[in-house]
């Protein structure tokens, strides 16, 4: 199991930097998605629907959830084979990760925040989260799993998820959700970020005003503080906006790629 595991990650290793560096040059940016915790790069599906019908090239990077240090860098790697201007897309924990992995990359022109966490450095997810009240994400986990090398993964319980994660998904959709969640390690989320690109690469934002995993307020603040371009907030919406509201969240990722 393992070494299919591994035969597999090389595989999806492989096609990702195939596709990085033999890109056409379409005269437009590259996208590059970067999911959060407790979802996949599958998350953004309805998102790369939109941007590849309107000539985008998209890359949905696969995020490992393992350290914000570790995660970032697997990220500028793969910047690093993109020879075109990047857009830097994260969503929720991504966010973090793309502040991280941005930094001091010259092609990367805008960075676009999705219901994410935008720290300052010394900053982490879980402090930011209790910046402000109305996330409920806590007692919605599931026992951690201990990991045999240290530290402690963490799963959203699959009965608590809809209503948690994505109450504007529907219900048989969220079950599919909830059941291949991909866990985020408790470090990763606990870990202080270090100086952020936010600081000198302009910034979109959009989130849900009903989202539970990070308080809208407190979006709402990071997005002021960073200095954002233009911020949407979609009535209704969950912490999984690019799910719900696919054409919403590539309409301002488009606006970020065509910004002068």
């Amino acid at each position: 199991m393992k070494k299919h595991r591994l035969v597999t990650a090389m595989a999806l290793v492989m096609a990702v930097t195939t596709s990085a560096s033999s890109m056409a040059d379409t005269g437009k940016p590259t996208i590059v998605l970067v999911h959060g915790a407790f979802a996949g790069s599958d998350s953004w599906n309805g998102v790369i629907k939109v941007l590849a019908k309107d000539g985008y090239t998209v890359i949905a990077a696969a995020n490992p959830l393992r350290s914000l240090k570790g995660d970032a860098e697997s990220v500028t790697d793969l910047l690093k084979g993109v020879s075109s201007p990047v857009v830097l897309v994260g969503h929720s924990y991504g966010g973090p990760v793309i502040s991280e992995a941005a930094y001091g990359q010259a092609n990367v022109k805008a960075l676009v925040y999705v219901s994410a966490f935008a720290p300052q450095a010394g900053e982490s997810a879980v402090a930011l989260t209790g910046k402000f009240p109305g996330a409920t994400l806590g007692p919605t986990l599931a026992k951690p799993v201990e990991l045999a090398g240290g530290g402690k993964d963490l799963y959203i319980q699959q009965d608590k998820f809809h209503d948690q994660f994505a109450a504007d998904v529907p219900e048989a959709q969220a079950r599919l959700m909830a059941a291949t969640q991909r866990p985020v390690t408790e470090g990763a989320l606990n870990e202080a970020a270090s100086e952020p690109a936010w600081k000198t690469i302009p910034s979109w934002w959009i989130y849900g005003d009903k989202d539970k995993n990070i308080p809208p307020q407190a979006m709402k603040f990071m997005a002021e503080r960073a200095q954002s371009r233009q911020t949407v907030v979609v009535k209704g919406a969950s912490h999984v906006v690019m799910v719900s509201h696919p054409q919403a969240v590539a309409k301002i990722i488009e606006s970020a790629a065509t910004a002068p």
